[in-house]
């Protein structure tokens, strides 16, 4: 029987997902399918209650469950260190039995991205996130400790005192600090990466997540949205000659890994990285 695997969030329209992880089973030889799935926010927990008796053996979780579905795990089934600490779950296994495990793969595929497509080293830098959801809490609690100092800035003061809370549990809450949008431009001057981790520039009509003014000789930027080959944010990055990417690798490298987790099988990074580019030149 075909094994069946999917991606759920609202919306998932965009997702580049599928044409890695299907072009990873056919390279492999496995009998599998990965399928969208749109759930409403109100749908999600009846949604996981049912996933095993629907024949589904592993799921990505994308915007805006990343966080509802941790808590949800949390409460009924099982949940690795890293999902834990980061607070986020993006990738589920499910077992034989019905039985869910919640893993993070998006902050080490994060650093990963970071280090090798950007050349950032994260450590003993300064570091400012835009936005506090699930994405963000994923790299925040990945990096740990290693920035000197890690600024973050979200309209909603729900998730960033949650954030901030969280961080202390295992950190030293002193490295992160909470930024009003009056003191961006102060914080954001002495930071040498800007993380854009809020969903603003999936669409073409976005406006920028951050006045271009405030991009400063020095900076490096790093936008979390994957669905475009160039994000307006990258392209006034790259005008300025600031090195910039988009999070197309932190979506290779977090699937290379939950890819690993469900088929216990060494991914093949190359051709899901191939699959990914050629998705996304058909989309634009």
């Amino acid at each position: 029987m075909k094994l069946k695997y999917g991606i759920i969030g609202h919306p998932v329209r965009h997702s580049l997902s599928p044409a890695m992880q299907n072009a990873a089973f056919r390279e492999l030889g496995i009998d599998a399918e990965y399928l969208l799935y749109d759930v409403e926010p109100e749908r999600l927990e009846s949604f996981l209650k049912v996933a095993a008796s629907r024949q589904i053996s592993g799921l990505n979780v994308t915007i805006p469950h990343k966080i509802k579905a941790k808590e949800y795990l949390e409460r009924k089934d099982s949940l690795d260190a890293n999902a834990e600490r980061c607070g986020a779950v993006n990738t589920i296994n499910i077992a034989g039995d019905g039985s869910l495990r919640g893993y993070n793969t998006d902050g080490p595929g994060f650093y990963r991205s970071l280090v090798e497509d950007l050349k950032f080293e994260p450590e003993g830098k300064k570091i400012f996130v835009l936005g506090a959801g699930g994405a963000s809490h994923a790299a925040i609690m990945y990096l740990g400790n290693s920035p000197k100092k890690i600024f973050v800035s979200d309209i909603d003061k729900s998730k960033t005192d949650g954030l901030k809370k969280h961080y202390g549990e295992y950190f030293d809450e002193n490295r992160l600090e909470i930024v009003g949008s009056k003191d961006i431009g102060e914080k954001l001057e002495e930071s040498e990466l800007l993380v854009n981790a809020t969903p603003i520039g999936m669409e073409e009509s976005d406006p920028l997540p951050i006045d271009a003014t405030l991009l400063h000789p020095g900076l490096s930027v790093y936008d979390l949205v994957y669905n475009r080959a160039f994000t307006e944010l990258v392209r006034r990055a790259n005008a300025l000659k600031l090195h910039a990417v988009t999070g197309l690798g932190m979506l290779l490298y977090q699937g290379a890994i939950a890819f690993e987790i469900w088929t216990g099988a060494k991914a093949p990074v190359n051709v899901m990285r191939k699959a990914l580019k050629e998705a996304l030149k058909g989309q634009s």
